[in-house]
């Protein structure tokens, strides 16, 4: 076990790593190894869902889907049915990432003039849901990499409803039990029975309900909305990092800036600089501040917007953006570049401002198996409405478009919402070496790129990562009803020590102490190429809990 991890487990009494575990066993750890399999998620029960599965001789991907059902239960604060995951998977007999675009999109009738009229996108209710997308996700992973059936991999969820413990489980398992129906209408074709799981529910006697009742509620779903919902399997974006390969979904999601930011870093010699020391705080945050001006900018479904990706990622863009960092000054500006043209700095921002909203929450999921498969997910979907008597929650996600004429993420029927889900892998040499995933709004990649550069900069074990002090900045546009950015604003926790919190702030960041812990559900699996060696481990202070064997 890290240093730094061992206060935490003393503190909180959950030293024992789990070894071993039976399908019935609860998980009762943060942090376990092993060579067989490994899942780290949120709730307890959902863990053990997914290790169930991988015990049973399922792979990452039947286990990763049985988490994220789980989770919808366990969790369901932070993500729900009706809701949205992203999802990356490294298909080891392929040798391949991809994306899986698990993520609504807006309603025909969720128009930017129709919000705008209303004052803005509401940060909750039935107006805000996008279509569904987790179960189509769900089955869609299955299909491709999955060994499972949906009743399979259900069967841990159903058991959690039928305990009865909220007034809409017992009629989310009537609902999930109408799609095992329907997979069984195809006993002997596992791929035709998910098919017809995804019809049920997207084109059949499901998505007919869903329709009726929310034209009956002032709900902006309808039917076809449903009924053409896909999947998009894409392929994902990723930047070389000190010889590895860090894997990110694409430009509909935040995850582009963090390999912004990666490739501005790249020109420093963080290790040198020390762990949370000064410069290595300052330096990092910099890059994240000009890297966030970029996703603010930019960053937007690229099916709808013109996104300049490439020139984002470019090494000669980071270096001029590089070029900003003054090593010992905290900029309180907000400074995009322009990549289109190759110049450190855009000379006409977008300087508008939202009515701004809470950082919504979500959950995590991280799963590894022996064949050498290793899936990152985010499910997601908070603060919306159950659908009558499906047991379906909803999510709000439309909040996370504007409604601004002309900008990019601009609210339009059929396009995705730029989300801050934001699950990540990492390869070397074509190998998975990391998974990560976190939950925290806007805080997701910034916690991200610091469990990164713990592990493979300053050397960190996985629950050293997970448990180190962090630091936040505000210096961004929020992601929920657009939150007016607080310039120069720099979250941090005391434990980084006296000195180096006196040296920030005489370098002009403006610092808010949280002796809690920020963005606290981080998790992280590291992979050993040589032994297998799989190393689970969550945040034990956001109730991340984690399962090996």
């Amino acid at each position: 076990m890290g240093r730094l991890a061992l206060a935490a487990t003393m503190v909180l009494s959950c030293a024992s790593v789990l070894v071993a575990q039976t399908p019935t066993q609860p998980v009762a750890t943060w942090q376990a190894s092993g060579t067989n399999g490994a899942v780290v998620a949120g709730g307890e029960d959902a863990v053990a869902a997914g290790m169930e599965v991988l015990r049973e001789g399922g792979n990452a991907i039947d286990a990763a889907v049985a988490t994220i059902l789980a989770l919808t239960v366990t969790d369901s604060g932070s993500c729900c049915f009706g809701g949205e995951v992203p999802i990356l998977v490294f298909d080891a007999q392929r040798g391949v990432v991809e994306a899986l675009a698990g993520q609504g999109a807006a309603p025909r009738l969720a128009t930017q003039t129709y919000f705008e009229q209303r004052g803005g996108i509401p940060g909750q209710g039935i107006e805000s849901a996008a279509v569904p997308a987790v179960l189509d996700v769900c089955v869609t992973a299955l299909d491709r990499s999955g060994t499972r059936t949906f009743a399979q991999v259900a069967a841990p969820t159903l058991r959690l409803l039928d305990k009865g413990n909220k007034d809409w489980h017992p009629q989310l398992a009537r609902t999930i039990r109408r799609l095992n129906a329907a997979e069984a209408a195809s006993p002997s074709d596992r791929k035709r029975g998910l098919r017809l799981v995804a019809d049920a529910f997207y084109r059949g006697p499901i998505a007919h309900e869903i329709d009726r009742w929310s034209r009956e509620h002032g709900g902006l779903i309808r039917y076809v909305d449903l009924a053409t919902h896909v999947t998009r399997v894409e392929e994902p974006v990723a930047a070389n990092y000190r010889g590895m390969s860090v894997v990110k979904c694409g430009a509909w999601t935040q995850g582009p800036y963090l390999l912004e930011a990666l490739q501005i870093l790249e020109g420093y010699d963080l290790k040198s600089m020390g762990h949370n020391q000064p410069d290595a705080i300052h330096t990092t945050v910099e890059a994240l501040k000009l890297a966030l001006a970029d996703r603010d900018t930019y960053l937007a479904d690229p099916l709808y917007a013109d996104v300049p990706l490439a020139e984002l990622l470019a090494p000669a863009y980071a270096s001029k953006r590089r070029s900003l960092i003054d090593p010992l000054h905290a900029s309180h500006e907000q400074r995009p570049g322009d990549p289109r043209h190759d110049k450190a700095l855009l000379e006409q921002a977008d300087a508008r401002k939202g009515s701004a909203g809470p950082a919504n929450d979500t959950t995590t999921c991280l799963v590894a198996d022996r064949f050498g498969n290793v899936v990152a997910a985010t499910p997601s979907g908070w603060s919306g409405v159950v659908v009558g008597t499906t047991g379906v929650w909803l999510g709000s996600r439309l909040q996370s478009f504007n409604a601004w004429a002309g900008h990019p993420n601009c609210i339009e029927p059929g396009k995705r919402p730029r989300i801050t889900l934001t699950p990540t892998i990492v390869l070397r040499d074509g190998k998975p070496v990391a998974a990560i995933s976190v939950a925290g709004g806007d805080n997701q990649d910034q916690m991200t790129l610091q469990l990164l550069l713990n592990r493979f900069d300053f050397g960190l074990e996985a629950d050293e990562a997970v448990t180190a002090p962090r630091f936040m900045s505000d210096h961004f546009l929020g992601s929920f009803r657009q939150t007016r950015p607080k310039l120069g604003q720099l979250r941090i926790n005391p434990q980084v020590g006296g000195a180096t919190m006196a040296d920030l702030a005489a370098r002009g960041h403006d610092l808010v102490v949280s002796p809690t812990p920020l963005g606290a559900a981080a998790t992280m699996i590291t992979i050993d190429p040589a032994t297998k060696r799989l190393h689970a481990a969550g945040d034990p202070r956001a109730k991340r809990h984690a399962g090996a064997y």
